[in-house]
């Protein structure tokens, strides 16, 4: 299916592993120019290479650390507007209220929830000059499905699904679509490695539907959807992709 993407813009953080890479595939594969940020450079570069040389798309890569302002406020001059924000970059630990210390908290909270926050403001505000936009937030099930083994993650990102919910609600006004994506467990490298080291983890992934995870590609087809015009009349809203879990 062709979404209409040519010569748009993208601009992806957390995009030097994961879902971000698989965001990253698909936007190139679709005609996207990209903008891709995360901590890790080098890794970006490798990435940008390789999308340059398959699909012949431009690309630009940027350090940036979203728990920085100074980073967040020059990724957002640099990138000018984008069409299209994904909201990607997070490492929320895992661990019950006794177990996730304040400095813990605090540290996944500054990169995942308030690095969405911050630069959502800055982008949003180029993009309402400009007349248009789409803003992707990567959230996570536990914010529909809390566990108290995760409760840095589940609070974490039920805060990060009313602000979806709450700028989305009206930001058509501005030309701009906000929605959001609930994957449920994804086969990522940080969910193997949970899975490889902890029973807990490796029963959870025994009884998962059609018994395995999410690949990235299934959230960042999901995402290139709400990206594209077919899902023009969206906004304020968030899919969820986990099999059924948080229904049952």
């Amino acid at each position: 299916m062709d979404l209409g993407l040519t010569g748009r813009t993208a601009l992806i953080t957390g995009a030097s592993a994961g879902i971000g890479v698989a965001v990253a595939e698909v936007l190139a594969a679709e005609g996207c120019q990209l903008h891709l940020a995360a901590r890790g450079k080098e890794r970006l570069d490798e990435i940008a290479d390789r999308l340059r040389a398959e699909y012949g798309v431009r690309i630009e890569t940027h350090r940036a650390d979203l728990r920085d302002q100074a980073d967040i406020e020059r990724l957002a001059e640099v990138t000018d507007g984008p069409h299209i924000l994904v909201n990607n970059a997070g490492d929320i630990p895992a661990g019950s209220l006794a177990a996730v210390d304040d400095t813990a908290w605090r540290h996944g909270w500054e990169l995942k929830v308030f690095g969405y926050i911050n630069l959502t403001r800055l982008v949003y505000a180029r993009m309402k000059r400009h007349g248009r936009g789409v803003i992707i937030n990567d959230i996570g099930a536990a914010g529909e499905r809390p566990d108290f083994d995760y409760i840095a993650g589940s609070t974490g990102n039920a805060a990060l699904m009313a602000f979806t919910r709450a700028l989305g609600g009206r930001s058509w006004r501005d030309g701009i679509r906000v929605v959001g994506i609930n994957p449920g467990p994804v086969a990522t490298e940080r969910i193997t490695k949970l899975i490889d080291s902890s029973d807990r983890f490796r029963a959870m992934a025994a009884d998962f539907p059609f018994a395995r995870p999410a690949t990235p590609r299934e959230i960042a087809d999901a995402a290139a959807f709400l990206a594209s015009d077919r899902s023009a009349y969206t906004s304020g809203t968030i899919l969820t992709v986990d099999a059924g879990l948080s229904a049952a």
